[in-house]
């Protein structure tokens, strides 16, 4: 295993992410220097349907890749023959987005002659904290919140990483679209349920907070169901607070148990990340901690907490220089899980 401490010639790398519904290319240096980061939106082509159709992502996603990635190189000021390597999302994810990223970063490696890299979505999520934070210094409790996943995360140091606690059941961020569908406020749910919170009262419904003192694992499902329950036995209802209180009870467990984990484990800082980490209340109170407790707190800019390539860059920086290039056999794993340490 190389020390990456010893790696002195820089090395540029193009990622590509392509795991659902954002087309995402970016270049990055060394893991640390972002010279360009495109990432293509295909909102407006699942709203209709209110969530993401695999079939049609994946076709959006064999039309985007070439100018998103040209885009990205020209922003960048590169070309193929300058590139250290090509990084790729293989997993999780939906498996025909998913291929069509590795594919063409397979094709580009060979057409250039530089390494293929596969590289971990949520490993992605890990990294983009040190995108814009590169003095952050281990251990770290990274709070990983998105549609698909949420979980606290030890980051013990490059590639060394610990599961603290996971959910039960359902993902925060996929609490927050069922909610939003049943409220009928549109697709994504998250950003309109955050919207809509802003105008209501935060304390106008005790909605309960599952497991908030039980251990690490989150549990989003009931909170879901109470919301849907209410929602039917007060149909007169302001949407606005039920947004807002639902909203703060799913805050609430985060940052309990976030706060709780980084004192515990004696983290130098808590981080947040993935799609959920956008929410406006959970940043807010999250540096509002940092000032109370002086724990170091890194939230995120808003377009590193969705899915983009430069994360996906900055991973295979370390992975590449850690594990060297992945063999081109690599497949798309759309279960692909985070491999932690003992």
């Amino acid at each position: 295993m190389t020390d990456i401490e010893t790696v002195s010639v820089k090395q540029t790398i193009l990622g590509i992410e392509t795991s659902c519904d954002e087309t995402a290319a970016a270049v990055v240096v060394d893991g640390q220097h972002v010279l360009s980061s495109v990432v293509s939106s295909q909102v407006d082509l699942h709203a209709r349907f209110g969530g993401v159709v695999p079939e049609i992502a994946s076709r959006a996603h064999t039309d985007l890749i070439t100018p998103v990635v040209a885009q990205a190189l020209v922003e960048a000021g590169r070309n193929g023959g300058e590139l250290s390597a090509v990084a790729a999302t293989y997993g999780p994810g939906l498996v025909g987005s998913l291929l069509v990223g590795v594919s063409a970063a397979k094709a580009l490696s060979l057409t250039w002659g530089v390494p293929f890299v596969g590289i971990n979505h949520l490993e992605g999520h890990l990294y983009a904290g040190l995108l814009e934070e590169p003095d952050l210094s281990f251990p770290l409790v990274v709070l990983l919140v998105s549609g698909g996943h949420t979980m606290l995360v030890e980051m013990r140091g490059h590639g060394d990483y610990r599961l603290i606690g996971q959910t039960v059941d359902d993902a925060a961020g996929e609490a927050f679209d069922k909610v939003a569908r049943y409220l009928d406020l549109g697709y994504p749910g998250g950003p309109i349920v955050d919207q809509l919170a802003a105008l209501g009262d935060p304390e106008a419904i005790g909605f309960p907070r599952p497991m908030l003192n039980e251990g690490y694992d989150f549990s989003f499902s009931g909170l879901k169901t109470a919301v849907i329950n209410h929602v039917r036995k007060n149909p007169d209802v302001s949407a606005e607070d039920v947004a807002a209180s639902f909203q703060a009870a799913v805050v609430d467990v985060l940052l309990t148990k976030a706060r709780r984990a980084a004192e515990e484990v004696g983290a130098t800082a808590i981080c947040l990340a993935g799609g959920v980490a956008a929410n406006s209340e959970l940043r807010e109170r999250t540096l509002g901690y940092s000032v109370d407790s002086g724990m170091r707190a890194y939230v995120p800019s808003r377009s590193m907490c969705t899915d983009n390539a430069a994360m996906i860059a900055a991973a295979a920086w370390w992975r590449l220089n850690s594990d060297g290039p992945s063999p081109l056999d690599l497949g798309a794993e759309p279960g692909l899980r985070l491999a932690f340490a003992d």
